[in-house]
């Protein structure tokens, strides 16, 4: 970083535990993107909650060439949960942000199409696709219609994932979709 990290503690007393742990935080920042000009990381006590004790809010204003950055999340409980949420969404940010000055895109999967090759009464079933792969899903994986109105035939879509166990198909629904095959 060009200009020396700013830490802000505002309505809380001052802790060498929390100002080593967001240096830390901010260091892994710049292993994620290497421009960082500058940031400041506040951390306050938002308020006391009738059932909870403090609320602490972290900001985060990070100056990358051509742009501030600003994250912002409020209300946690746990001062290092707060933290890493914050730093979390400013990783994603920087990596957006760097991916657009690269003009690369970011890739979404695309949905794929099958149709329910099996259903079985405990909850799950298989779709097979116009290659012949079959995946998994059950129950908590569909979106549309529930799953105790799906038949066996029906034309789906979904978001692939690979687990241990294999192929498994996510965001299950039907719709009006082309199924070649």
């Amino acid at each position: 970083m060009q200009r020396p990290l700013q830490i802000v503690l505002r309505g809380m007393p001052h802790s060498d535990a929390v100002e080593t742990h967001i240096r830390e935080k901010v260091e892994k920042l710049e292993s994620f993107y290497s421009h960082i000009i500058g940031c400041k990381a506040t951390v306050e006590i938002a308020g006391k909650h009738k059932h909870q004790g403090n609320l602490f809010n972290v900001r985060l204003d990070i100056s990358v060439p051509g742009s501030e950055l600003v994250i912002n999340r409020d209300m946690h409980e746990d001062i290092y949960v707060a933290l890493r949420d914050t730093f979390d969404a400013a990783k994603r940010q920087l990596e957006d942000y760097g991916r657009r000055q690269r003009g690369d895109t970011k890739i979404h999967e695309g949905e794929l199409h099958g149709h329910v090759a099996r259903l079985f009464p405990d909850g799950f079933g298989f779709i097979e696709t116009a290659d012949g792969r079959e995946y998994y899903f059950n129950r908590d994986n569909v979106v549309h219609p529930d799953f105790d109105k799906l038949e066996v035939g029906s034309e789906v879509q979904f978001i692939e994932e690979a687990t241990g166990e294999g192929l498994q198909a996510k965001r299950v629904s039907v719709g009006k979709h082309h199924y070649p095959g």
